[in-house]
């Protein structure tokens, strides 16, 4: 069975309009990713909160932010990073 679409528009446009959809679905599915089980190494928490690895290292020493150890290396799951963030904010306005 064929469908049929009457229409006034021209083809191109409505191909060009199919194909835009296409790429925003592509896209919001792509941004979805799923933080939950991402780790980050000290670098890369100290990069992304614009601060010196010297002090994410004290906020884990101190018990602020919670780390695994894997040999050598410490990892911080994205949610604890970020939970950490909001109480650190919270405590700066608190004084």
């Amino acid at each position: 069975m064929n469908n049929v679409v009457l229409s006034t528009r021209n083809i191109d446009d409505f191909i060009l309009d199919v194909a835009n959809e296409v790429v925003k679905k592509i896209n919001l599915d792509t941004n979805k990713k799923d933080l939950s089980k991402k780790r980050y190494s000290i670098k890369e928490a100290a990069e992304i909160l614009n601060v010196i690895p010297l002090t994410i290292r004290n906020h884990i020493k101190n018990g602020n932010i919670k780390a695994e150890r894997f040999g050598r290396k410490y990892y911080i799951l994205h949610s604890e990073l970020f939970d950490a963030l909001n109480e650190v904010k919270s405590l700066k306005y608190k004084r």
